[in-house]
């Protein structure tokens, strides 16, 4: 009975996830959502700078949680209350709350930057931007996408099979920079036919809680990998393809 509940909490935790991260691509891009990242959803706007200040205080509370518990020590601790082999869709559970809070009470800077709409160009960056949503898919398939999200482990409990690391592999894209998954949410954020203040606002902090989570993602690997991970360092670009940085 136990391995049944555990492997539908985890079905659960995958389809909240699913859910979470299809409407975050239209809130990004501005198409088929009732709320967007520009859009208020018929609610009256605050002033910029109470938004400003929602908006920080949401994207502050995803970073803290996503990085929080993505640390092997914090995760060394909450096995102990947290069963192991669904850990990992606890985990993927809590981020799509914190996500989904950020679609909700995100406050809109409608203040344009640039606007390229309906023009060749603008299209062509909707275009660029559902590449980085592909990107982002693409490399989690090539790593393990069940795994990643938690179903792999619950299910190798229920069917009585024991819970496996995954072994060291640059498959594909992670010949070319170590993080592609990276690469296509800041390609998926930054190329935006209309960028407002707001936009603009998002797309800086999680470039910076990208760079940050790399950093420490890196020592993390290293660790888990050790001087495999480290000849792969040494020879891969980290996020941009040619270069060595």
């Amino acid at each position: 009975m136990k391995k049944t509940v555990y492997f539908l909490y985890a079905v659960i935790c995958y389809f909240i996830f699913l859910v979470t991260i299809l409407y975050l691509i239209g809130f990004v891009s501005n198409l088929l959502v009732p709320k967007s990242i520009d859009t208020t959803g018929g609610k009256e706007p605050f002033p910029a700078y109470i938004s400003i200040i929602i908006d920080l205080s949401l994207l502050s509370l995803f970073a803290i949680q996503h990085s929080v518990m993505a640390r092997q020590g914090f995760k060394k601790e909450w096995t102990k209350i947290v069963p192991e082999p669904i850990e990992r869709s606890t985990y993927v559970l809590f981020a799509s709350i914190t996500v989904a809070l950020v679609l909700f009470f995100w406050q809109p800077l409608p203040y344009i930057i640039w606007n390229v709409a309906n023009t060749t160009g603008g299209y062509i960056l909707l275009g660029v931007s559902f590449l980085g949503w592909g990107i982002v898919f693409l490399s989690t398939f090539l790593i393990n996408h069940f795994h990643l999200f938690g179903l792999h482990q619950a299910f190798n409990y229920s069917a009585g099979n024991g819970q496996k690391a995954l072994r060291f592999r640059t498959p594909f894209l992670y010949k070319m920079v170590r993080h592609p998954l990276y690469l296509g949410f800041l390609i998926a954020f930054w190329a935006a036919p209309v960028m407002t203040a707001g936009h603009l606002l998002f797309s800086l902090c999680m470039t910076g809680y990208i760079f940050i989570g790399i950093h420490h993602e890196e020592k993390d690997l290293t660790k888990m990998y050790g001087s495999d991970y480290e000849r792969y360092r040494k020879k891969t670009p980290k996020i941009l393809p040619f270069n060595k940085a």
